[in-house]
């Protein structure tokens, strides 16, 4: 895929795309995440890129969108609180904010992540310790993805940063596989470097 395809995909009112990623960036990319962002709210018209706010790929390119128009940035956070000193955009929801009884398909497609898949249930029962609050991150990941009946609007495509060593693993290979399992098509950097 081309930048020039993204676009004409892609950029058009209502559409939301994710800007996810490992915390860990190679220090060789970390400028592309920040350039890539600059990229993407500098050439696009419409999309609003959505972040879950954690640090390395995350931070960064939200920090690209930011500097041109952190009113196209929305983050969703496990917690209100949740890395309030390093936090871009304009837009914010916390899992603190949702009520997660009414979000059935949210917590059904976050049970998916095995590891979390005890923790989930007793987040939602408001049992929080140590374990569970692992949970709320996995809850905020799939949220990313599909939105939520109180007026989160689903993801229509998914841009990532992934380790290429060991992909698809751990909270961004959740939420790549939640995009995957309800057919939103993602990219990671084998693509979008070449659009830089």
């Amino acid at each position: 895929m081309t930048f020039a395809e993204f676009k004409s995909k892609f950029d058009y009112p209502g559409s939301v795309v994710l800007l996810e990623g490992k915390r860990d960036v190679l220090d060789e990319n970390k400028t592309n995440l920040v350039n890539l962002g600059l990229k993407l709210a500098s050439e696009t018209d419409h999309i609003l890129f959505r972040s879950g706010n954690a640090s390395g790929s995350d931070e960064l390119f939200s920090q690209g969108v930011s500097e041109i128009n952190p009113k196209r940035l929305e983050i969703i956070m496990p917690y209100t609180t949740h890395r309030s000193k390093k936090r871009y955009g304009e837009i914010h929801h916390s899992l603190n904010d949702i009520n997660l009884f009414e979000e059935d398909e949210i917590i059904r497609q976050s049970k998916t992540n095995k590891s979390y898949l005890k923790f989930v249930d007793s987040y939602v029962a408001g049992d929080i310790n140590r374990m569970s609050i692992k949970a709320a991150y996995i809850i905020r990941d799939t949220i990313k993805v599909l939105g939520t009946k109180s007026g989160i609007a689903p993801c229509t495509f998914g841009i990532f940063y992934d380790d290429l060593k060991k992909p698809k693993s751990g909270g961004t290979g959740h939420t790549m596989n939640v995009c995957e399992d309800n057919n939103i098509d993602i990219i990671d950097q084998r693509v979008w470097l070449s659009w830089l």
